[in-house]
């Protein structure tokens, strides 16, 4: 979030329990920030850029930073074609006068993009559309899905103006989409043209667009903050759904193509060292509005007992073996896979299950080459091990694809029972009880 040290910010009053860092800073402020921060996206001259586009980029660098920045240019254009709605539902008028500035920013952000895409990559004709069609399939996966689901979000915003609709879109846009996403993406790429002193223009332009963000994060953090006030059930529920929705396709946002992690490395980071920074960007965002991670409702969104590095390397392993997020082909299913997916079955164990004696649900996978696996709930903790339990209470028969399918969201498991795809058997209760242990969020 936007540091907080001018004049008109409010203290935060460490007296106060309800205090919170978003506090600190007022929508007034805010606008007054924008009013400073201006900037023209036609006023950057490129030609030095072009020259070194062509002359001190090498071919790969040039197919890495292009991918790269399409991400970038698709995404601005999205973010101002779906803003309007929530100006709209914005309560005060100070919030939506802040939204109207945000909406000017990202049609600024996505002129910025076309015009370097043209000027110097060559790209499209100097028109939005056809700038916008030339790099549409340089999209990830994990990009189209949470993207796809910012259109469909500001579809239900148009049709629910509540403080919890609201804070879902907010939570998509400002914290997920901006903070997690956006920001340390921005980071990577000027750091690496600070560092190699390169495309003068272009980095610029990305440190104006990242001051940008920041503005348009610290509103996103105060507003979901004064929206929890208001509504302190609803919209934490609202906020969980939300996350839980779209955290599994984030692993898939920075996905090189073939996963070839040259494309991040050849600048000279990492793809987990981009991770870590979105993930730690948006718990710290949540903390400050008042909504930590592990104080949501329902199922861990997070693995518990895990490093923000650690949680990287897991959603990067998982999406790779066609786990979670979106699968393109058969899941993987070596023994390193089936292991590392039944330790994140056991993590997700709701920690509120109610159970009151220790109860064992066993996988018995119709596969061949699947092993049997438990998982036995206790009060305090939950272990798996591969091979059958001679107490399981609940046995599921099913095709290891079908479970992957499943865990993964892809296959709901209501109709995977009923068409015969996933068949418990053992006490009928115990069935009631998975549930309890894995909830729906």
């Amino acid at each position: 979030m936007a540091s907080a040290t001018t004049t008109a910010s409010t203290p935060t009053d460490a007296s106060n329990p309800e205090s919170l860092p978003a506090d600190a800073i007022s929508y007034e402020d805010l606008y007054a920030r924008w009013e400073r921060g201006n900037w023209q996206a036609m006023k950057l001259d490129f030609t030095e850029d072009a020259r070194q586009w062509r002359e001190d980029f090498t071919e790969f660098e040039r197919t890495a930073a292009l991918w790269n920045y399409s991400l970038f240019f698709w995404g601005e254009d999205a973010v101002a074609d779906n803003l309007s709605p929530y100006i709209d539902a914005a309560p005060r008028e100070e919030q939506k006068y802040f939204l109207t500035t945000q909406q000017v920013d990202e049609a600024r952000h996505a002129v910025f993009f076309k015009r370097f895409m043209q000027e110097v990559c060559g790209i499209g004709d100097g028109s939005m559309d056809s700038g916008l069609r030339a790099i549409k399939p340089q999209l990830t996966p994990g990009f189209r899905k949470i993207f796809d689901r910012l259109d469909r979000m500001a579809d239900e915003l148009r049709a629910d103006r509540s403080p919890a609709q609201l804070a879902a879109a907010v939570t998509l846009y400002h914290i997920v989409i901006e903070a997690a996403l956006a920001q340390p993406g921005q980071h990577f790429i000027c750091s690496y043209l600070e560092r190699r002193d390169q495309l003068p223009a272009f980095r610029q332009g990305m440190q104006n667009i990242a001051a940008d963000e920041q503005r348009h994060i610290g509103f996103g953090v105060k507003l979901l903050s004064d929206l929890r006030r208001e509504d302190p059930v609803r919209v934490p529920r609202a906020v969980a759904r939300t996350l839980r929705d779209v955290t599994r396709y984030t692993a898939q946002v920075l996905m090189p193509p073939g996963w070839d992690e040259r494309y991040i490395t050849v600048f000279g980071a990492t793809y987990d060292e981009v991770g870590v920074e979105g993930l730690t960007s948006m718990t710290t965002k949540l903390r400050s509005a008042g909504l930590a991670v592990e104080t949501l409702p329902g199922p861990p969104l997070l693995p518990p007992g895990l490093t923000p590095l650690e949680t990287s390397q897991r959603g990067r392993a998982l999406a790779k073996a066609g786990v979670i997020g979106v699968r393109e082909g058969p899941s993987k299913r070596d023994p390193e896979t089936v292991a590392l997916l039944f330790d994140m079955i056991r993590r997700q164990v709701n920690p509120e299950h109610g159970l009151k004696r220790a109860t064992t649900f066993q996988w018995e996978f119709t596969d061949p080459d699947v092993p049997t696996w438990h998982l036995t709930v206790e009060n305090g903790s939950s272990t798996v091990a591969e091979g059958d339990s001679p107490h399981a209470d609940l046995r599921l028969r099913v095709s290891f694809q079908d479970w992957v399918d499943i865990i993964g969201e892809r296959l709901d498991p209501r109709r995977a029972i009923a068409t015969g795809r996933l068949r418990p058997r053992g006490n009928p209760l115990a069935l009631r009880k998975l549930t309890k242990a894995f909830p729906r969020g």
